[in-house]
């Protein structure tokens, strides 16, 4: 009887990551950017990868969730938010000596690819709360596929 397994990609990289991170040296990942729902920054790829430093201090963010890192980073000066999900990854390793793994890149499966429809724009316009129950007061304009001279949505808090 053969038991089917996850991948166990996301729990060595996160490993690698914690380890190189306690050493306190710099986790560096290699991306291949053909694998499906990779989003970097692609003017920045060369030949099919990208290496980024997913250290603490060069991102902004960084989440290791279970099937996808997500990290925000300045490449030219502009923040980027990036997707790579661990089928992507073809090496964790220090900066600093080379110390990491090379990992074999996984394709997902076409049927496992789920497409998510993106729903309309919603613009809300100006929201006030105010802190009695009974005393709420809202107004939300909707606006549709049109561009319109909206305000930046605000929301104010108004105590009695």
């Amino acid at each position: 009887m053969t038991i089917e397994m996850t991948s166990n990609k996301p729990y060595i990289v996160k490993a690698f990551y914690d380890w190189i991170s306690d050493n306190d040296l710099t986790p560096y990942i290699v991306v291949d950017v053909s694998v499906y729902g990779v989003m970097v920054p692609m003017s920045y790829v060369n030949d099919g990868q990208i290496v980024l430093n997913v250290s603490g201090s060069a991102v902004g963010s960084i989440a290791l969730g279970d099937e996808t890192i997500e990290l925000s980073a300045r490449f030219g000066g502009k923040l980027e938010l990036m997707s790579v999900p661990y089928g992507a990854i073809a090496a964790i390793y220090a900066k600093e000596n080379g110390a990491g793994t090379s990992l074999e890149i996984e394709h997902p499966e076409p049927e496992s690819i789920v497409e998510e429809a993106t729903p309309a724009p919603v613009i809300m316009s100006t929201i006030k709360v105010v802190d009695n129950k009974s005393d709420v007061e809202s107004s939300t304009k909707l606006q549709g596929s049109k561009p319109s001279k909206a305000k930046k949505p605000t929301l104010s808090v108004v105590k009695k």
